[in-house]
């Protein structure tokens, strides 16, 4: 463990909105938000009480690296990511906040989660071996596990409320929830960032397999939120170990989910203990993702 581990924060001059299962939100002004990435993990919608030693701050520092890099194809949210930038009461805390944090604009959130998967893996591949179909979607019938889909599928979900699972739902029902309007430009925006950053990673070494992007509005455009491209919401794999026809080895906290499944925890409240081997290796998994992505580790 390093001395920097945060667990959660405890900000009392700030206002704190949400804390979700990474992330603490807290409201700065009318409209700017401070959002906080702590050490937190959760596997199969449960929060972890052993957290992982850095994982906020290169969260923080992956998804900074994909905002400057897809701001051509869609405004983000971010307004600054260096404390000193701060309104005067997060300014108390610019210790805490260096290198975790971002100052971003407020947005009406949607109601949808924007999945889209280039890769058939996960919940993907189960309902493809029950159905032939992901989320409803029609693919051949000669896919493997883990193969390269003909082409990447828009797979928007709900949002659960803490501790339930999102359920994944099809365009037509995106629709019904957004309007057909927002519902094809969400899809066609997320498309266009995940084939740029699928691009962009296979030139650094990795496969993202799958993601998750979330977006709002503000002031009557749609604006990037929350993360991006990290191995908290998409599928890191290495491509060099890439091998169709099973799981495959990865960056992201399948490493992890796998070590639950393996002592057979049921997935459920409470979460087991974490033994160090399994805290340090899922944070050099996460630490190898930074480096390959940006050329630097953390400071």
């Amino acid at each position: 463990m390093t001395d920097s581990v945060m667990i959660k924060s405890d900000f009392p001059e700030l206002k704190l909105l949400k804390r979700g299962k990474v992330r603490d939100v807290y409201e700065v002004s009318e409209r700017e938000l401070l959002i906080v990435a702590s050490d937190r993990i959760s596997a199969f919608d449960v929060i972890m009480d052993d957290p992982i030693p850095d994982k906020g701050k290169i969260l923080t520092r992956i998804s900074l690296f994909w905002f400057d890099k897809l701001g051509g194809i869609v405004e983000n949210h971010v307004i600054s990511s260096n404390p000193s930038e701060y309104p005067d009461p997060c300014r108390t805390y610019a210790d805490q906040l260096a290198g975790r944090s971002m100052l971003v604009l407020k947005t009406d959130p949607l109601p949808v989660e924007c999945i889209v998967r280039g890769y058939i893996s996960g919940s993907g591949w189960k309902e493809y071996r029950k159905e032939g179909s992901v989320c409803g979607i029609p693919l051949p019938g000669d896919l493997q596990e883990s193969d390269r889909l003909p082409e990447a599928l828009f797979t928007p979900s709900t949002k659960a409320e803490e501790g339930l699972h999102d359920e994944n739902i099809s365009f037509e029902r995106a629709v019904e929830i957004l309007g057909r309007k927002t519902a094809e430009e969400v899809r066609r925006i997320s498309l266009e960032i995940y084939e740029t950053g699928r691009r962009i990673a296979e030139e650094k070494g990795i496969i993202i397999a799958d993601t998750k992007f979330e977006f709002g509005f503000l002031d009557g455009r749609l604006i990037l939120i929350d993360e991006v491209l990290t191995p908290d919401s998409s599928r890191f794999w290495p491509q060099d170990d890439y091998r169709p026809g099973g799981p495959q080895k990865s960056f992201d906290k399948q490493f992890l989910r796998d070590y639950l499944l393996g002592i057979g925890w049921p997935q459920e409240p409470p979460p087991p203990p974490l033994p160090e081997e399994i805290i340090r290796k899922t944070r050099e998994k996460y630490l190898e993702a930074l480096q390959r992505l940006t050329g630097k580790g953390l400071d």
